[in-house]
Formats: C-alpha cells, sequence, structure tokens
C-alpha cells in the first residue's frame, strides 16, 4: 500500500513540475545513478555498475538533445556534456573511479547552478515572500 501512495506522488510530482522542475529531477536522478554506480563499483558488482552508469549516462544524452541549439549557453554547455558522457564510458569500461568523479562534478555543477537559476526565477515572479 505505502509503495502505491509513493508512486501515485511520484508520478504526480513529474505530471505537474515545471520545465524547469524536470530539468532538476534529470540532474538529481542523474547524481542518484552515478552514486548507485560507484557503491557498485566498490564491491566489484560489475552489472550493477553497468545498469547504473547506462541510466546516468541516458539522462545526459536527453539533456543534450532537448538544448536549444541556437542559444550560445547551449554551445558552451554541450561539450561539457559530451565530456561527462565519455567519462562515464570510461568509468563503466576501465572500472575507473576518477573518470566516474569528474562526470559527477560537472552534473553536479549543473544541477547546483540549475538549482539556483529556478530559486531567482521563483523570487523574480513571487517576490521574497515572507522570508526576506
Amino acid at each position: 500500500m505505502a509503495y502505491q501512495q509513493y508512486q501515485a506522488y511520484q508520478n504526480n510530482s513529474v505530471n505537474t513540475a515545471t520545465p524547469g522542475e524536470l530539468t532538476l529531477m534529470l540532474y538529481n536522478g542523474c547524481l542518484k545513478f552515478m552514486k548507485q554506480a560507484r557503491k557498485a563499483m566498490e564491491a566489484n558488482q560489475y552489472e550493477t555498475k553497468n545498469e547504473m552508469v547506462k541510466k546516468a549516462q541516458n539522462i545526459i544524452r536527453e539533456l543534450m538533445v532537448t538544448l536549444d541549439q541556437e542559444s550560445l549557453i547551449s554551445k558552451q554547455m554541450l561539450p561539457l556534456y559530451d565530456f561527462a558522457y565519455h567519462a562515464l564510458t570510461q568509468a563503466n569500461v576501465k572500472n575507473d573511479m576518477e573518470q566516474l568523479d569528474q562526470a559527477y562534478t560537472i552534473i553536479e555543477d549543473f544541477r547546483d547552478t540549475w538549482k539556483e537559476v529556478i530559486k531567482q526565477e521563483r523570487i523574480r515572479q513571487h517576490g521574497q515572500g515572507m522570508n526576506a
């Protein structure tokens, strides 16, 4: 029963999220899968590591294809996504923790920046509120 309620909550969260919140969910999911890949790598669970790396790469690929190719910032972001994607490939093939860490750092920086963008946009739209 509790799992069904959690699934309903998750589905509702995705269905009601703004595009910005969906992007944040993608970043968080990617980071989660990389953490799981790290744990699997440390435990020599190669199948699980491979699965988690692939999931993280799928998210990065989705982030890459949804970039506005005409935007200057997108042209600057694309090589970083590409680097993170290939670092994950190397981490997976060579069990290279350093490559995994490099990819993690890039995606974490994007996530943190994106969180700040969402925060600033909410402030711009709704004002400081009572916490100002």
